[in-house]
């Protein structure tokens, strides 16, 4: 009787541990992901509000839709929820775009339209790890607008809406070179923070080409080298988790965009968009009220 139980136990553990480990591993497995529609409108969205709010220059900011924010929490898998401030408000992003141009490149990769050379591989690790410019434009060089274009606006991904607007880019990161603004604001690289946010989320579900590509996606945007804005802050409070990110600043417009992979509460995707000449000191203090509110979620799920 005891062996029994014993036997059952040591099963029941395995399967606790190999659950565990699943929900640790990346790209989550893609039976849990949901619309970013069905995962909104939750406690998360009270509490973000709340906190925008409980801070007068970022309520003035947001008022003017010169501030965007939004956060997916990812600690539960079967319960993921999504908030934004200005979700749809598309604004210059500068850099951030690049995710677009690293998603078409992949895509074209895939389906043998690129070849993945050393050249195109190291291009891709600058364009989003150091932001280079120079590498952006040769894989813009090699994808081309139209092929960017239509992934951004393939139903598959739905991450530019004709109607709403959301990622975008119609310029080469250089001088030279033939403009193609968007349809709806006539910016040439820009984003919506609940665009961005929904390219995350695929990407950690492994939705983005399929979770192969997904899985280089990763490797590719994982330990950014520019350690500003949300990354200063999460390499002081949150030194062991993991980081996928790419920002971007050009004069009053500064964004940044996370995933956050770590211990004690700390997974979920974070994007901001800012027009403000400080732009870059409140993307690094959003991150702390942002971590409180999705412990304030936790709190108020156990309750």
């Amino acid at each position: 009787m005891l062996k029994r139980i014993f036997s059952a136990f040591v099963v029941l553990l395995i399967a606790s541990t190999l659950s565990s480990t699943a929900q640790n591993e990346l790209p989550l497995p893609s039976s849990t992901i949901q619309p970013i529609s069905e995962i909104d409108n939750g406690p998360l969205q009270v509490f973000l509000e709340q906190e925008i709010e409980s801070q007068p220059y970022w309520k003035k900011l947001a008022s003017q839709k010169r501030l965007a924010v939004g956060i997916i929490d990812l600690n539960d898998p079967d319960f993921v929820q999504y908030a934004g401030i200005n979700s749809e408000e598309m604004m210059y992003a500068a850099s951030l775009p690049k995710i677009a141009v690293l998603l078409a490149a992949m895509d074209a990769i895939d389906k043998c339209e690129l070849i993945p050379t050393p050249e195109v591989r190291s291009d891709m690790k600058l364009m989003i790890s150091k932001s280079n410019n120079q590498a952006t434009t040769r894989m813009i060089d090699r994808v081309g607008f139209k092929k960017i274009s239509d992934i951004l606006t393939d139903p598959k991904y739905n991450l530019y809406d004709r109607e709403k607007g959301g990622l975008w880019v119609g310029k080469r990161y250089a001088a030279q070179g033939n403009r193609v603004p968007d349809p709806i604001k006539g910016l040439s690289h820009a984003a919506s923070v609940k665009q961005v946010c929904r390219f995350y989320y695929k990407l950690v579900t492994g939705n983005l080409v399929n979770k192969e590509r997904s899985q280089e996606m990763l490797d590719i945007m994982e330990n950014p080298a520019l350690h500003h804005k949300f990354v200063n802050t999460l390499d002081r409070i949150a030194p062991n988790a993991r980081l996928f990110r790419k920002s971007g600043s050009w004069r009053n417009f500064h964004s940044d965009s996370i995933l956050v992979w770590g211990e004690d509460g700390r997974k979920y995707i974070l994007v901001a968009l800012v027009d403000d000449p400080n732009g870059e000191q409140i993307i690094r203090n959003l991150v702390v009220p942002v971590e409180k509110i999705i412990k304030k979620l936790r709190s108020f799920e156990n309750s």
